[in-house]
């Protein structure tokens, strides 16, 4: 027992080492050790499930810095890149091509695919509430459902799959933002509804929004004049409902907002928390919701399916069955978005639109060095929200 560590967590020299991972690729290699260092393979990264979605791509930066050193070459498509999986042919979508001395990397596959199938899983849900909320604010709280260790990553995916914002102390610094609260019941538990709005309201620093919680132990339509008829400001009150008092949460967000409007306090939005996901939240939003808070649908979304496969051997095509063999690139084109997997080195070609089809495929990584500084978190949630303007669309 003397020997256990005080969180059940592997530390990053433990991923760096190799040590988070299967046994059966450290074994693999060490039978490989005389032979594989005289052949450079190909490996790339595609999904096998789920296939009827679109996958907000995310991750990536924490491959790279798990490969940096190596010597490897990387090409992934960039972060925020929102895709199917499939091919406007069906064929599988390369999203990341590491090429290198197997006996180099290939401890690290289990480790390069938890980092993308978990973070590409919660940066989609995200996209996906993005789409639901509209233009009105979406903040991710789901991080008190997840290992604390990994709080960082899912508010860093939460973000770049387009909230506005999060509620983790550690994921908002990564992310170079604020971190965004309102107020826990236990205020008003403690100090009482009136006197824990109070302090809410005079701690709330300039340019906060100001969140009142009003569903800790009042009605909340009673609540909600209370906080009308009492303040002069207020931007926010958040309904937080147990389920098992919600009966029709939309009618009750209707009924509230109606009896602010009744008294000349439209002034007062309506924030909704607690079980959320994308289809509630467009529901709530048509009710006349303008923010929410969404968690555990978010840090606990599916992951993607990624497998890591050898495609090529010394530049020749070699792969099992079930797989494409063969270096790829991915086109897509500039005007009606469609994709197409083709052999690599095909760098465009025309689209049956009329448009011009190119590879999205970027180089980061050569002999393990990063060719160009990486983008930060908001320059990754710019390309989302420009991405989701195609999607839209289509939901």
């Amino acid at each position: 027992m003397g020997n256990m560590k005080m969180f059940n967590i592997a530390s990053e020299d433990d991923i760096k080492k190799g040590l988070a991972s299967d046994v059966y690729f450290e074994r693999s290699i060490s039978t490989l050790t005389e032979t594989c260092k005289d052949h450079r393979v190909a490996m790339e990264a595609t999904v096998s499930g789920p296939l009827d979605t679109w996958i907000n791509f995310s991750g990536l930066d924490e491959v790279l810095k798990l490969l940096e050193g190596i010597d490897v070459d990387v090409f992934a498509i960039p972060e925020g890149t929102i895709l199917y999986p499939r091919d406007s042919n069906g064929i599988p979508v390369p999203f990341i091509r590491i090429e290198g001395n197997y006996c180099d990397f290939g401890m690290y596959e289990t480790s390069i695919l938890g980092m993308i199938c978990q973070a590409s899983g919660i940066s989609t849900k995200s996209s996906k509430v993005r789409i639901a909320a509209g233009d009105c604010p979406f903040f991710s709280f789901g991080i008190r459902r997840m290992h604390p260790a990994v709080s960082p990553m899912i508010d860093r995916s939460a973000f770049i799959g387009g909230a506005d914002g999060v509620s983790g102390i550690l994921g908002a610094k990564l992310i170079g933002e604020e971190p965004i609260g309102t107020m826990p019941h236990a205020l008003s538990i403690i100090l009482g509804d009136d006197e824990a709005w109070r302090l809410t309201l005079k701690n709330t620093k300039n340019g906060q929004k100001s969140v009142i919680l009003i569903d800790t132990y009042m009605d909340e339509k009673f609540a909600a004049i209370k906080v009308a008829e009492e303040f002069e400001h207020v931007d926010y009150i958040r309904l937080d409902t147990p389920s098992s008092r919600r009966g029709n949460f939309e009618a009750l967000v209707r009924e509230v907002k109606w009896e602010l409007a009744l008294r000349g306090r439209s002034d007062i939005k309506i924030m909704v928390s607690g079980g959320l996901d994308e289809n509630t939240v467009a529901k709530l939003r048509e009710a006349g919701a303008q923010a929410f808070g969404v968690g555990t649908s978010i840090s606990s979304a599916k992951p993607f399916d990624f497998a890591l496969d050898i495609v090529s051997i010394d530049d020749k095509p070699k792969t099992k069955r079930g797989k494409l063999s063969g270096k790829k690139s991915v086109l897509r084109c500039e005007k009606c978005r469609k994709v197409e997997v083709v052999p690599y080195g095909v760098e465009s070609k025309p689209c049956s639109c009329g448009g011009v089809m190119h590879n999205i495929i970027v180089k980061y990584m050569e002999h393990g060095k990063l060719l160009s500084q990486y983008p930060e978190p908001k320059e990754i949630r710019k390309r989302t929200l420009s991405e989701l303007e195609y999607f839209r669309s289509s939901n």
